[in-house]
C-alpha cells in the first residue's frame, strides 16, 4: 500500500502541490502564531525602573473589590482601577517613622506609591490589607508602563489568535477543496481500479493514505517554516507598536527555537488532522461509485453536491443568517464588535462555499456575459455545465472576496458611524483634545466653554455582576449641556450637577429621578447618584456621565467652545476620533493571508483542470478553433468562474453590513455603512490575473 501510496504522489504530484502549499503555509502560520502566543502569555522577568533601587514597593490598593450574590450566598468580585490610589494617610505616615522612604516622583503628599529598604515581613505586618506589598519582579506593576504593556498585550493575543484562527479556517476549506476536486478528476481512474477487484474500503484508505503522507509531510515542512518566520513576526509587531519592546527579545528567540513545545506540537496535529478530515468525504465519495457508473460518469457532472455537503452548507448558511438575526434583536451593540463581524461571516462564507455548486450554475445563467460570438456562448455552456470545475474556481474567490468585504466593510462602518455620532454629540465650533489640556485664560465675552475628561464608574448590574463604565466627568454642567448634542430619550441634560448622573440605556436603572449605587474611579464610594437624563446607546460612547465632583483626579483632556479661541494655541477646530491602529493592521495581515491561499487554491484547481482537457481543446481546433480562440475560451471560462465567486462574496458581504446597520439603527446610532470596494476589487482582481495565468499556461501547451 506505501510504494502505491508513494507512487500515485509522485506521478500526481501537481494535482497535490497546491494542498501540500496550503496545509504547510496553514502549519507555518498556526506555528509562528503559536509560538508569539507562548512569548506572550510568559513575557520575561523585567528589573523594575521606577523603584529599581528599593527591594521592597507598597503600592496603593488598585483593584475595586465588592461583594455580590452568589446563588445562595455571597462572593467578592474585584475590578481593575484606572490607576492605585494613593497610599492609605496612616501607613504612609507608620512607614515614615520607622524607614527611609523613596517616592518617585516626589511631591505629592499622598504618592500613589512609595519604595523602602526594609524586611517585607515586617512591612506586610504594618501595612496589612490598606495597601499592597510587592517584591522582586512584581515591583514593576508600579511602572507608569505595566498598564500600557497590558493593553498591549491583549491586543496581541487577539490579533494573533484571530489570524490562527483564520488559517485554520482557510486551510481547512483549501485542503479540502483541493482533495475534493482531484477525486473527481480520477473518477475514471477509481472506475478502472473498481473494475479490477478494488474494494470500496481499499479505494478510501488509499485516498486517507495519500492525505496521511501529504498531511505529514506539509506539517513538519510548516512547522520548520514557522519557527523561521517567528522571530521576524515579532520585530514586525514591535516596529508596527502592535507589541511591547520586549517581545522580540532573546526570550521570544529562544522560545522559538524550542523552547515551547506545544505550539509545535498543536499545529503539527492540527494540520495532519486538516488533512484527514479533508480527505475523508473525497475519500467517502470515492469509495461509494460502481466500476460501471464511475466509468460511464467520468467526464459528465451529475450529482455535484452531495447530501452530505448540502447539509453541512446548509446548516452553517441557516447558523450563520439565524446568529445575525438573533443577535439584533437580543443585543445589537454586539454587532459593532471585532470579535462579532469576525466570527459570523465566516459560518456564511463557510455555508455559501459549500453550496457553490448548486449556486453557480444558476448564476452563470443570470449573469450578463458578453457574447463575443462563438467564443462568448461557449464560455455560458462550459461555465454552466462543468459545475464542479466552476464551483471549485468560484469557491476560494467566494471566500476571499466575502471576508475582504465584511471584515473591512464592518470595521470602517462602526468607524465612520463613530465618527458621525462624535461630529453631532456637540454643537461647538472649536474643539481640543489631547493628553491634558487646560481651560483658557481667556475667552470671549459670551463664549460658552466646556472641558470634560476620561474617568470610570463602576456599577452593580442586579445583585451578581459589577460592571465597569467609561464615563466623561464634565467640569462646567451649564456649559456642558449648552454645548451637548446628544440622543436624550428621557429626562434633561440641564438638571446635571454633583449628586446626579446622566446613563444610556445599557443600564438598569435608567428611569429620571431613581437612585444608581456607583464606585468612583478612585474605588471611593459608594455613592448614590440620581438618573438626570437617559441616552440612547449609540455606537458605545454615549455617557454616563457625571460632575469632577464624582471623578477625583481625572485629568481634562477635551474643550469645546462655540466660539474662536481668543489666542492662537488654544482650541481649534475638532479632529475625527483616532483609528485603531491594531486593529486595522490586522485585517489587513488576514486579508494578505486569505488571499495567499486563495491564489494557490485557484492555481492549483485551474492547473488540474486545464490539464485534463487535452481532449477537449483537440476537439476544438478540429472543429475550427485557432489556438487563440481556443486560449480565449478557457480563460473566459476562468474569468466568469471569478466573477460569480465575487458577485456571491458580495452577497454574503451585502447580509453583513444589513445587519451592522439595522444594528445601528435600533442603537439609534447614524447609519454610515462602508462598502469596501477598494478592498473588494482589489482582491477580485488579483484572483481573475491568477486564475487567468494558471489556466492559460497548460493551455497553452496542450494547443500546440
Amino acid at each position: 500500500m506505501l510504494s502505491v501510496v508513494v507512487g500515485g504522489l509522485r506521478a500526481r504530484w501537481t494535482s497535490f502541490l497546491g494542498g501540500f502549499l496550503a496545509l504547510a503555509l496553514g502549519v507555518g502560520l498556526l506555528t509562528a502564531t503559536g509560538l508569539g502566543l507562548a512569548a506572550a502569555l510568559d513575557p520575561p522577568d523585567r528589573a523594575p525602573e521606577r523603584f529599581a533601587s528599593s527591594p521592597v514597593v507598597v503600592l496603593g490598593q488598585d483593584r475595586l473589590t465588592v461583594e455580590v450574590r452568589r446563588g445562595p450566598g455571597t462572593a467578592l468580585v474585584s475590578r481593575p482601577l484606572d490607576r492605585p490610589q494613593p497610599v492609605d494617610a496612616a501607613v504612609l505616615g507608620a512607614l515614615r517613622a520607622r524607614w527611609t522612604l523613596t517616592e518617585n516622583p516626589a511631591g505629592p503628599a499622598r504618592p500613589d506609591a512609595v519604595g523602602l529598604d526594609a524586611p517585607a515581613e515586617r512591612v506586610r505586618a504594618l501595612v496589612g490589607d490598606r495597601a499592597q506589598v510587592l517584591t522582586g519582579a512584581e515591583r514593576r506593576r508600579a511602572d507608569p508602563g505595566h498598564e500600557r504593556d497590558g493593553h498591549e498585550l491583549t491586543g496581541l493575543h487577539a490579533l494573533l489568535g484571530t489570524a490562527g484562527g483564520v488559517a485554520a479556517f482557510v486551510s481547512v476549506f483549501v485542503v479540502a477543496s483541493v482533495f475534493a476536486f482531484s477525486v473527481a478528476l480520477r473518477r475514471r481512474e477509481f472506475g478502472l481500479l473498481r473494475t479490477a477487484g478494488a474494494t470500496p474500503g481499499q479505494l478510501r484508505r488509499l485516498l486517507l493514505a495519500e492525505a496521511a503522507v501529504l498531511g505529514v509531510t506539509a506539517s513538519a515542512a510548516g512547522c520548520a517554516l514557522g519557527a523561521l518566520a517567528a522571530p521576524p513576526m515579532a520585530r514586525a509587531l514591535v516596529a508596527h507598536g502592535l507589541a511591547p519592546g520586549w517581545f522580540a527579545s532573546g526570550r521570544f528567540a529562544d522560545t522559538a527555537g524550542g523552547g515551547a513545545g506545544w505550539p509545535y506540537h498543536l499545529a503539527f496535529w492540527t494540520g495532519l488532522g486538516v488533512a484527514l478530515a479533508g480527505a475523508a468525504a473525497a475519500a467517502h465519495r470515492a469509495g461509494r461509485t460502481g466500476p460501471v457508473d464511475a466509468l460511464r460518469e467520468a467526464d459528465v457532472d451529475r450529482d455535484v453536491l452531495p447530501p452530505g455537503r448540502a447539509l453541512l452548507g446548509a446548516g452553517l448558511l441557516a447558523a450563520g443568517l439565524g446568529l445575525l438575526v438573533w443577535t439584533y434583536a437580543t443585543a445589537p451593540e454586539a454587532l459593532l464588535k471585532r470579535k462579532t463581524y469576525t466570527t459570523l461571516p465566516m459560518l456564511l462564507t463557510g455555508g455559501a462555499a459549500l453550496l457553490a455548486p448548486v449556486l453557480v450554475r444558476p448564476a452563470a445563467r443570470l449573469l450578463p456575459v458578453p457574447r463575443g460570438g462563438a467564443v462568448g456562448l461557449l464560455v455560458r455552456a462550459n461555465g454552466a455545465a462543468a459545475v464542479r470545475r466552476t464551483a471549485a474556481v468560484a469557491a476560494p474567490v467566494l471566500v476571499t472576496v466575502a471576508l475582504a468585504g465584511t471584515l473591512f466593510g464592518a470595521s470602517e462602518s462602526v468607524a465612520r458611524a463613530k465618527e458621525t455620532e462624535a461630529r453631532e454629540r456637540t454643537a461647538a465650533a472649536y474643539v481640543a483634545e489631547g493628553p491634558r489640556v487646560a481651560l483658557p485664560a481667556r475667552t470671549p465675552a459670551g463664549a460658552v466653554v466646556s472641558a470634560s475628561g476620561p474617568t470610570s464608574l463602576f456599577v452593580r448590574d442586579g445583585a451578581e455582576a459589577l460592571v465597569k463604565y467609561p464615563a466623561r466627568a464634565v467640569a462646567d454642567p451649564a456649559a456642558f449641556a449648552a454645548l451637548a448634542r446628544l440622543p436624550v430619550v428621557a429626562g434633561d441634560l440641564r438638571d446635571l450637577d454633583d449628586r446626579s448622573i446622566v446613563v444610556n440605556e445599557e443600564f438598569e436603572r435608567r428611569r429620571v429621578g431613581e437612585e444608581v449605587e456607583v464606585w468612583r474611579a478612585d474605588g471611593s464610594g459608594p455613592v448614590r447618584l440620581r438618573v438626570a437624563a437617559v441616552l440612547a446607546r449609540g455606537t458605545g460612547d454615549n455617557g454616563p456621565y457625571v460632575t469632577r465632583a464624582q471623578a477625583p483626579g481625572a485629568p481634562l483632556d477635551r474643550l469645546e467652545s462655540d466660539r474662536p479661541p481668543a489666542s492662537a494655541g488654544e482650541p481649534s477646530a475638532a479632529a475625527p476620533p483616532t483609528v485603531n491602529r491594531a486593529a486595522r493592521t490586522g485585517l489587513r495581515l488576514l486579508l494578505v493571508l486569505v488571499l495567499l491561499y486563495t491564489v494557490i487554491a485557484l492555481a492549483s484547481t485551474l492547473f488540474m483542470a486545464t490539464s485534463v482537457r487535452g481532449g477537449e481543446l483537440a476537439s476544438l481546433r478540429l472543429a475550427g478553433a485557432t489556438r487563440v480562440q481556443a486560449l480565449r475560451a478557457v480563460t473566459g471560462e476562468a474569468v466568469l468562474a471569478v466573477v460569480l465567486g465575487t458577485v456571491l462574496g458580495l452577497g454574503v458581504t451585502a447580509a453583513v453590513l444589513g445587519a451592522l446597520g439595522a444594528g445601528l439603527a435600533a442603537l439609534s446610532a447614524p447609519v454610515a455603512l462602508a462598502v469596501p470596494w477598494a478592498q473588494t476589487g482589489a482582491a477580485a482582481g488579483v484572483c481573475a490575473v491568477v486564475a487567468v495565468a494558471a489556466s492559460a499556461l497548460p493551455a497553452w501547451r496542450l494547443t500546440r
